[in-house]
């Protein structure tokens, strides 16, 4: 049977009312001037800026000792990243806000909560599925109230979703010659919210982050782990919020078995 803690209930209810208020009502129905591009291929929509706001103002209300780190809120000053070392909210208005600007599906909404740098509960939210990933350090992982357990593709090769959009040329040269003939590639969904669950779902096997954010991923990393998959740097060291300022670790690796964690890096080393 499935059951919601209190505090999940709470934050399932955020995030169905921010959902039904701001984004739905504007999927695939953005008007001229709701879109911005904040840097080449980042767009920001009214509805990521309304929903960061109406998430910062419940979330205090909720925890008003707690500050809040939402991505738009980084943009706008980067002083804000300085709570990221202690207790604080992460907020992703909307994952995948470029898939919503053009109107395609996978987008969602993610909320983690950490302290001291590590995340201690997460929150994964699909307002089309309306399917809610959630989490808590050492409790397990669940989906919509019920433990999950992460399952492989059962494929061979295993499934690999690797996005090449922020490769350079060496590193998409040796996605070709290390990883193409050992995995079945695909594409990735543009969108953490979406590519975690795949993770744990039997749906991938394996998935590469460059860019590791922590509104993209402190959530995520989190859960899969707790779901019994494998989420870390590359060099096997725990993900951590605050280290938005260490990009060259080589980004993050996440799998659906910490075996075929293993053996990737393997590969890849080889």
């Amino acid at each position: 049977m499935s059951a919601l803690s209190a505090l999940d209930g709470e934050i399932l209810d955020l995030l169905k009312f921010a959902s039904e208020r701001s984004i739905l009502p504007r999927w695939q129905n953005l008007r001229e001037g709701d879109v911005e591009m904040k840097g080449e291929d980042d767009p920001v929509t009214v509805a990521d800026k309304e929903v960061e706001e109406f998430l910062t103002e419940a979330l205090t209300k909720l925890a008003p000792d707690v500050p809040v780190v939402g991505e738009e809120a980084v943009h706008a000053d980067k002083s804000v990243l300085e709570r990221l070392s202690g207790s604080c909210w992460i907020i992703d208005p909307i994952d995948g806000t470029a898939n919503y600007a053009e109107g395609k599906e996978t987008f969602g909404i993610i909320i983690a909560l950490a302290d001291g740098g590590e995340t201690i509960a997460g929150w994964l939210y699909d307002p089309l599925k309306q399917r809610l990933c959630h989490t808590r350090r050492g409790e397990g992982a669940f989906i919509n109230g019920e433990k999950i357990t992460a399952r492989t593709t059962g494929q061979e090769p295993p499934v690999t979703a690797v996005s090449r959009m922020f490769l350079t040329e060496e590193q998409a040269a040796m996605v070709d010659a290390k990883l193409a003939p050992h995995y079945t590639l695909v594409d990735i969904p543009r969108c953490a919210a979406e590519q975690y669950p795949r993770l744990a779902l039997g749906e991938n096997d394996i998935s590469s982050f460059k860019r590791t954010l922590p509104w993209d991923h402190a959530a995520g990393v989190l859960w899969l782990n707790e779901a019994g998959g494998k989420a870390c740097r590359l060099d096997g060291s725990a993900y951590r919020v605050d280290e938005h300022n260490k990009q060259d670790r080589g980004g993050l690796l996440g799998a659906s078995s910490p075996a075929i964690w293993d053996a990737f890096m393997e590969r890849l080393a080889g």
